[in-house]
């Protein structure tokens, strides 16, 4: 079991920078995937960003170029930096923490809200 704590987001004008951060309460070397997800309204939640337990990383194209996932193993943190956000980026985000065999370990955040302006 893990909890996960997200914080960062807020309201900012178009072309501005936020940056996420998500604590987890236990070790993330021992996480398969953690990663974030999106959803705006009336639409499904998305994936935007995942970093595996290796380090490598995967984007969706939607924010490759802009966005950034990046972890801090000693405070068992993972990041999103947002950089020339855009409207369409409005969304609530959500850490994600999957692993187990056939990821049957999946825990969520509570999610943070991410207002991009025009």
């Amino acid at each position: 079991q893990v909890q996960l704590s997200e914080s960062g987001g807020g309201l900012v004008q178009a072309g501005g920078s936020l940056r996420l951060s998500c604590a987890a309460s236990k070790d993330i070397f021992s996480i398969n995937v953690m990663g974030w997800y999106r959803q705006a309204p009336g639409k499904q939640r998305e994936p935007v960003a995942l970093i595996l337990s290796g380090g490598s990383t995967n984007y969706a194209d939607s924010v490759k170029g802009r966005f950034t996932i990046s972890r801090d193993t000693a405070k068992n943190t993972v990041y999103l930096q947002m950089n020339m956000l855009k409207p369409e980026d409005t969304a609530v985000y959500y850490c994600n923490a999957k692993w187990g065999l056939g990821a049957q370990y999946n825990y969520w955040g509570q999610g943070t809200q991410v207002t991009v302006s025009s």
